[in-house]
């Protein structure tokens, strides 16, 4: 299924189709790493790290929030 390329802000994206997302346990605010494969001219998506057994999807997702909505806060306390 083709998506587009669009601007958002000062950025550019692409949406990620939902059962890309669910099978991938990717939430808003998680973490990726993004790869270029020159030879095969693709660009490799890939969940950073994976999430410890038995934890709900939806607390992760509650914890993703805090940790972006406190970001600033958090990394002040993890420098003292």
């Amino acid at each position: 299924m083709p998506h587009k390329v669009f601007r958002t802000g000062d950025s550019i994206a692409v949406s990620l189709p939902k059962d890309a997302l669910d099978f991938l346990g990717l939430t808003e605010g998680a973490e990726v790493s993004v790869k270029l494969d020159r030879d095969r001219r693709q660009i490799i998506i890939a969940p950073i790290g994976e999430r410890p057994a038995g934890v709900d999807e939806e607390f992760a997702r509650q914890v993703a929030e805090f940790i972006e909505q406190y970001r600033s806060a958090l990394e002040a306390l993890a420098h003292q």
